[in-house]
């Protein structure tokens, strides 16, 4: 009797996966996510960045029946359009995650292949749906196997975990039977890639927003590959050089497929408030609520310590960034541009504020130190203790902040944050897309949606 392979249980559970049986909550979490990545990739669409892929893309793609975010008249093919709609959800550090970490980010992994093949294949909502769950429940699980290991040997982890779960988005939404989906596992893992080197050098920084549309157009390449008969190899995870012996430096395979089908990844999808790295949310939120009830602006603080997970400090403590992009993954410049403006408004992440005087002595202030203590805590908890001037001491230690699972956005906040990224849409358009995707179940044809400008 043949022992299925982890990657083939995987693929088992997302294509018996029934949309009937999704708990209401993980359909809605699920849609909200879909609305807020749709929102960020319009708002992500504008930057250089973005601009240099889509001129790549429209060399190569042009002439297909996918639509690109934000842009008119521009239909690219699948694995092109994949590509820059999911660059646009990760141009500015916006995109969605998991907490706890696990080095995902399922806005952006999962739904643009989705998108690009539904309007390429002109199916409906529901079948995108279920593609997006059942990646997301096969992504997340392969992020948390990994144990986010990956990123201590230098590899961005949702450049290859997006890989993964890419593919299972593309072959759900293509109808691949379980051994084809489990031959497109197996095929993204050739196709998987991503470096940290550029929180370490002096420019080029902007190769992190590639990350995740290609992780996109990687597993639209390996569904079709698979759907053509190519095969990968079914031990790709847990086997001897699989993704969690290579990419890894800890791991569990066990929970590549615990709680399959009883225990909701889903639910643990988190939203952004802020467009910086996840690590710095929990600070600043803390440090506005510290300004708030105690009045104090930026010029009253003496000092600043924080003590912060082992990642931050060999990741995130990035003092002098070039430009806004290495700045949003520094933890401590995030919270020095948080210190003087509303980090709330994503237009205030600017070049121009990497040069603030006043950002940058408020980083100044600020004095990273590990936790010294064995408690165990989450990978996102930090504390931050601010020294005022007149002597008094402010101290808050905290993981929490709006968007994540224990906090999470109501309608009316998710509707505010996609009108404020979709402010240069037309305002019909906008409405309708919302309503639209809220509703994503019953949506029958994606190609009768007008282009979101």
């Amino acid at each position: 009797m043949h022992h299925k392979s982890q990657s083939e249980i995987l693929s088992d559970f997302a294509f018996s996966l029934d949309i009937k049986n999704i708990p209401p909550e993980v359909l809605a979490l699920a849609k909200f996510c879909i609305i807020d990545t749709i929102g960020v990739s319009v708002f992500g669409s504008k930057f250089p960045w973005s601009q240099k892929i889509l001129n790549y893309a429209s060399a190569y793609g042009l002439g297909g029946k996918c639509q690109v975010l934000g842009h008119s008249n521009l239909r690219l093919h699948s694995p092109h359009a994949a590509l820059v709609n999911g660059a646009f959800a990760h141009a500015f550090e916006q995109d969605s995650l998991r907490n706890p970490g696990a080095g995902v980010h399922p806005g952006a992994t999962l739904f643009p292949p989705a998108l690009a093949l539904s309007q390429e294949l002109n199916t409906n909502g529901e079948l995108l749906l279920k593609a997006f769950i059942a990646s997301c429940e096969v992504m997340f699980r392969i992020g948390t196997a990994s144990k986010h290991s990956s990123e201590k040997l230098g590899f961005h982890a949702p450049g290859l975990t997006g890989t993964y779960g890419a593919s299972i988005a593309s072959g759900v939404v293509q109808g691949l039977d379980p051994f084809k989906l489990s031959n497109a596992l197996g095929i993204a893992g050739s196709l998987s890639s991503g470096l940290l080197a550029f929180t370490k050098s002096a420019r080029g920084s902007e190769v992190k927003r590639l990350h995740m549309g290609k992780a996109c157009e990687s597993g639209v390449m390996a569904a079709r590959l698979a759907l053509e008969g190519f095969e990968g190899p079914e031990t790709i995870l847990e086997g001897k050089f699989g993704f969690l012996d290579a990419f890894c430096g800890d791991s569990d395979p066990e929970l590549l497929t615990k709680g399959l089908g009883t225990e909701w990844e889903t639910l643990k999808i988190c939203m952004k408030s802020y467009p910086c790295h996840i690590t710095a949310h929990p600070l600043i939120y803390s440090l506005n609520k510290m300004m708030e009830t105690h009045a104090f602006g930026s010029s009253e603080i003496a000092t600043c310590e924080l003590h912060v997970p082992e990642k931050v400090l060999s990741h995130h403590d990035i003092r002098k960034p070039t430009d806004i992009k290495q700045a949003q993954y520094s933890v401590p410049f995030c919270l020095a541009i948080a210190m003087e403006y509303d980090a709330l408004d994503p237009n205030i992440f600017n070049d121009d504020v990497v040069h603030d005087l006043k950002v940058i002595e408020n980083c100044q202030k600020i004095k990273l130190l590990p936790f010294t203590d064995n408690l165990k805590r989450s990978s996102w908890t930090s504390k931050i203790s601010i020294t005022l001037k007149n002597g008094s001491t402010i101290t808050n230690e905290s993981d929490f902040f709006l968007g994540s699972p224990s906090s999470p956005l109501s309608l009316v906040q998710l509707k505010n944050r996609f009108q404020n990224h979709t402010k240069s849409c037309n305002p019909e358009t906008t409405e309708l897309w919302f309503n639209s995707f809220l509703d994503l179940e019953n949506l029958e044809n994606f190609n009768e949606l007008p282009d979101l400008i």
